[in-house]
């Protein structure tokens, strides 16, 4: 009984120890019009480093699971090139889910993936990306030259996904 305890301690320790806490230090917003991304370098889903070319057009991020969830379903019913064709990366921040369910469930699932996705894994990294924009919802971003020119919210639907990556 003894060791029961001692393991349901652990485990919870663990599951709630690995999560990443977001900062309390004020942070300054990057998502705003006129603000160069210039320094901007992720690594994707299998840890390759990207970094933004000046023929990247076109941001999409997702900061919460369900507006995820809702790139990738659509996505998937695209050609691997799609968004490379479209001058187009999307961005998910995994960093609120703890490092061990990161580790051993999202970071395998998003390898199943034909199409790139860059990684927030840290909320220290992701916190100026995500300050003020809507989180639930997916922020799109539109640059010329690295610069920001545009920053919009939209719905998660495949409709307005479209409008944007396509530009139709």
């Amino acid at each position: 009984m003894k060791r029961l305890i001692v393991a349901v301690s652990l485990a919870t320790l663990l599951l709630v120890g690995c999560g990443e806490k977001p900062s309390d230090v004020k942070v300054e917003p990057i998502l705003q019009i006129g603000n160069s991304l210039e320094f901007f370098a992720l690594n994707d889903q299998f840890g390759k480093e990207y970094q933004l070319s000046s023929d990247t057009k076109k941001i999409i991020f997702a900061f919460e699971q369900e507006p995820a969830h809702s790139v990738n379903d659509y996505l998937v019913t695209k050609p691997a090139s799609y968004l490379v064709d479209n001058n187009t990366v999307f961005v998910a921040d995994v960093s609120a889910a703890p490092a061990l369910i990161r580790n051993m469930f999202i970071m395998p699932g998003l390898k199943d993936f034909e199409h790139s996705v860059l990684i927030f894994e840290d909320s220290y990294s992701a916190a100026p990306f995500r300050y003020g924009v809507g989180e639930d919802s997916i922020v799109v971003v539109s640059l010329d030259n690295k610069e920001i020119i545009n920053v919009e919210k939209i719905i998660p639907t495949k409709e307005a996904l479209a409008q944007f990556i396509e530009g139709k």
